[in-house]
């Protein structure tokens, strides 16, 4: 959680999400930042999000518009998981 959003950050720069989640009443709204200013890719209504068949990705949102989400999202689980193994 970065300002109230959930957010994907740099692997190497934990102080910049690059993408974030903005939940409102109805909808959410999946954003990516481009220099200093969010780009909103896409946004759906609750009962219209989902997960696929793994568990690993939000459908329905726009993450298959910017592919490299899934890439960005895949490097921050595994820099949790091994994180715990440091401790």
């Amino acid at each position: 959680m970065m300002g109230g959003a959930m957010s994907l950050i740099k692997p190497g720069r934990p102080k910049d999400a690059i993408v974030r989640m903005v939940f409102k009443a109805t909808v959410v709204a999946l954003e990516v930042r481009k220099a200093t200013k969010w780009e909103k890719v896409g946004s759906g209504k609750y009962e219209e999000i989902s997960l696929d068949e793994e568990g690993e990705r939000v459908m329905g949102l726009g993450f298959e518009k910017v592919p490299s989400i899934s890439m960005l999202m895949r490097e921050n689980r595994d820099e949790q998981v091994f994180a715990k193994f440091g401790k």
